[in-house]
């Protein structure tokens, strides 16, 4: 039997010891949401949308991230409705939408440009309104990037008014130094935390160069939304399956709960085998080495 003071300095080695080191233990649920960024089937998806959300559903995702929306051919000919319904006899959800901003993002741009956003996601049911990439003309220096953080501030209330939350979308271009500051720091440090969230990409964070972990610990909190998506080994411009190319996933994960992280939303942009096969195998490599206990 182990008597009562070697039991208290057992239990005390323990506690201090998950408080100082790193554990995959003690970062991820086993339950946590995984989903697909539907672009990654932008090339068959409007041939034939039911038929691609039921083989989404048959990999076993449970949420789907939009892209592609408009006014007049809503999701791929389908309505909002329409669409929202096809979901729920799959059994997913989507939890976040893609929605592209710039004539909002301009300077001549007002609340009424982005209005129509707004509508569609509360009719899917969505919580997240992601903003996935700025044009070119938008972020010519440092101070265009100072003006769309308020832009961002603006658009985040209006969200919050309306039950949604903003979120930001990263690609590489953010990370170009403008006399050593760059477009990501201007959005981290300039808008309103309980008003702006970040998508992490985490395939064009490391292709600038960057580490997701070192901006986790720099941003604790801010990154709700994952975009996991894998780098080909011998060619960093192309994706491949999670868990095959050279980013080290296991390092990220193990910061989930620092980074704030509550949906991993998983992508790939190009395959080099049936792009369902692929899917599943991410998708089991998440699953069964990633997300655990």
């Amino acid at each position: 039997m182990i008597q009562r003071r070697t039991f208290l300095k057992q239990t005390g080695l323990a506690l201090a010891a998950t408080t100082v080191l790193p554990s995959i233990f003690y970062s991820c649920r086993k339950d946590y949401p995984l989903g697909l960024q539907l672009y990654s089937l932008r090339e068959t998806i409007g041939n034939n949308v039911e038929g691609a959300i039921e083989k989404v559903a048959g990999v076993g995702f449970k949420e789907v991230e939009t892209y592609g929306y408009s006014p007049e051919n809503g999701f791929w000919g389908l309505t909002i409705t329409q669409f929202k319904d096809l979901l729920n006899r799959n059994g997913l959800s989507s939890p976040s939408g893609h929605y592209g901003a710039d004539k909002f993002l301009s300077a001549q741009g007002t609340m009424s440009d982005f209005q129509n956003v707004l509508d569609a996601a509360n009719e899917l049911g969505q919580t997240y309104v992601i903003i996935p990439y700025i044009g070119e003309p938008l972020r010519t220096s440092i101070d265009d990037y100072k003006r769309m953080a308020d832009k961002l501030n603006e658009a985040g209330r209006k969200c919050k008014e309306a039950g949604l939350k903003l979120g930001y979308h990263n690609h590489a271009f953010e990370f170009d130094s403008f006399n050593g500051s760059t477009g990501y720091e201007v959005f981290l440090e300039n808008t309103e935390e309980d008003l702006v969230f970040f998508e992490m990409d985490i395939y064009w964070v490391v292709r600038a160069g960057k580490d997701p972990v070192e901006l986790f610990q720099q941003y604790p909190g801010r990154f709700p939304l994952w975009h996991v998506k894998d780098m080909d080994r011998m060619n960093n411009e192309l994706n491949t399956e999670i868990g095959s190319g050279t980013i080290d996933f296991q390092k990220i994960f193990e910061k989930a709960r620092l980074a704030g992280a509550k949906h991993f939303i998983l992508e790939q942009e190009n395959f080099k085998m049936d792009p369902y096969e692929s899917l599943a195998e991410s998708y089991s490599y998440i699953k069964n080495d990633l997300i655990q206990l």
